[in-house]
């Protein structure tokens, strides 16, 4: 199959096989990654859901967003579950029981259900070597059950369970780097992505199609009701947290990496705190510690990657 060309006119007469009419909140960010992630390919897809704020607002009772199969299972288990899919599929075709026509795999799951709860599922399937690709749609906490701490939460941050105030002020540890998680298993892909910047995403979905083996790519969501930001700036902040390389966009193929878009000028991480509500504490007079204690982790992790794209050549 020829790579699907991403032209937006092209892409906007294709099928949309996530459909609009779901439950999720206005202006969250996770519909619009599956939606993109989707829309990048024309191959058969067959995907597992693990339990979160996608699941439970996208299949209700006989309604369903997903015009491919679909499959939900556990919070803890859509990797295993996809995985085990696979490799039915693998075993139907090898006995002439089904004709291969190359039907790509993809689980999605939050963050709670991805770096949390279904790491142990996830582990195995990489190490496992499925031909499969798993995406981690993030927003940064356990957002469908009361907005809790995950360990996907960023340092500082004002949460359910980390609440900002007189004994701690908000998330008091720096958040998991899952993505460099993902690549110390050795899989031959894995990749940071966001819904604001297209392109960028929908290449490396289809790079990764073409990749035997098992992928990995986690992409930032806003979510507004947890971030207690407007319910329309999920681009918008999903730039911000580009251009202030919160969160980067860097490919790891083949233990390579390679950053895939840089900012024209890094912008101060403020920029990306200030209009979410769940930061609002850090700007208050005494707190400006916490502020720089933030900058400072963003700038390291910035630092150390661009030195390891740069040992590669591949800056």
């Amino acid at each position: 199959m020829t790579t699907k060309a991403l032209k937006l006119k092209e892409l906007a007469k294709g099928e949309d096989r996530f459909a609009h009419g779901h439950r999720m909140c206005a202006g969250c960010g996770a519909p619009i990654v599956v939606k993109q992630v989707l829309m990048a390919t024309d191959y058969p897809i067959i995907a597992a859901n693990a339990t979160g704020c996608l699941e439970v607002s996208s299949c209700i009772q006989q309604f369903t967003a997903w015009k491919i199969p679909w499959m939900h299972s556990a919070f803890e288990n859509a990797a295993a579950t996809i995985s085990g899919i696979e490799a039915m599929y693998r075993s139907l075709v090898k006995q002439g029981k089904l004709e291969d026509k190359n039907v790509k795999f993809i689980a999605f799951g939050g963050d709670g259900g991805t770096y949390d709860i279904g790491f142990q599922a996830l582990s195995g399937a990489m190490e496992r070597g499925h031909d499969m690709m798993y995406i981690c749609y993030d927003n940064g906490a356990y957002m469908n059950t009361g907005i809790q701490r995950s360990s996907a939460t960023p340092f500082g941050a004002d949460t359910t369970t980390c609440p900002a105030g007189d004994v701690i002020p908000g998330k008091l540890q720096n958040r998991k780097d899952l993505t460099r998680i993902m690549a110390a298993h050795g899989i031959p892909y894995v990749a940071q992505a966001s819904p604001a910047n297209w392109m960028d995403l929908m290449k490396k979905v289809q790079k990764a199609f073409e990749i035997k083996g098992p992928k990995f790519m986690n992409v930032i969501a806003p979510c507004n009701r947890g971030w207690r930001s407007r319910t329309d700036d999920a681009i918008a902040l999903a730039k911000l947290a580009f251009e202030t390389c919160y969160w980067p966009l860097y490919e790891i193929e083949n233990g390579i990496t390679k950053i895939t878009a840089k900012p024209k000028e890094k912008k101060p991480l403020v920029d990306f705190l200030k209009p979410q509500g769940r930061f609002k504490h850090m700007f208050a007079p005494g707190n400006e510690y916490l502020l720089e204690q933030a900058q400072a982790y963003v700038d390291a992790q910035w630092e150390r990657l661009q030195k390891e794209a740069a040992f590669w050549g591949e800056e």
